[in-house]
């Protein structure tokens, strides 16, 4: 997991993303702050998605290798507060792993890559709304194009049914 930065009218935001091992988005948050609150939002949001399973590892990005225009020493602690939180009652086997060494989260980096380049033209939204819709319908897009989807049959019934069930207002 990783963050990454949005211009939404003018101001920073923050947009936090989850892929697995596969390099399939698991979820993904776009907020105004970058905090441990908006990190445990996050985490939860993810969670909920994956209910099946937690996770035996999660890597972010290392501390020492954070290159960030503005912030060149930010070292992002609230990742590791919240998965301490997270941990908290578990028992040495259920314990979620946090690794933070550099050019592990490299899947997330790419994906953020990918990303930027979708979002250039666009260069800035008006409202976080928008930003929020049009996020949701590139990952959806993405999603698509690399088959990761429930039920990866090949065929349109099958894209149109997955998503239907995450534009259920446009169906």
């Amino acid at each position: 997991m990783d963050e990454t930065y949005v211009r939404v009218n003018g101001r920073w935001r923050y947009l936090w993303r989850a892929v697995d091992q596969r390099g399939q988005l698991i979820d993904f948050r776009l907020t105004a702050r970058r905090n441990a609150n908006a990190a445990r939002a996050f985490m939860r949001q993810a969670s909920e998605t994956v209910r099946c399973y937690q996770p035996m590892t999660i890597a972010t990005p290392s501390r020492a290798s954070q290159a960030m225009p503005c912030r060149a020493k930010d070292k992002a602690h609230s990742y590791a507060t919240v998965i301490e939180e997270m941990n908290f009652g578990n028992g040495p086997d259920d314990r979620i792993r946090h690794v933070d060494r550099k050019y592990l989260d490299n899947r997330i980096e790419a994906a953020h890559a990918a990303l930027k380049q979708l979002l250039r033209p666009k260069r800035d939204f008006r409202k976080m709304t928008l930003a929020k819709n049009t996020l949701k319908w590139i990952e959806t897009h993405r999603a698509i194009k690399k088959g990761h989807f429930a039920n990866n049959e090949p065929g349109v019934l099958t894209e149109v049914a997955f998503v239907a069930n995450l534009f259920k207002a446009t169906a």
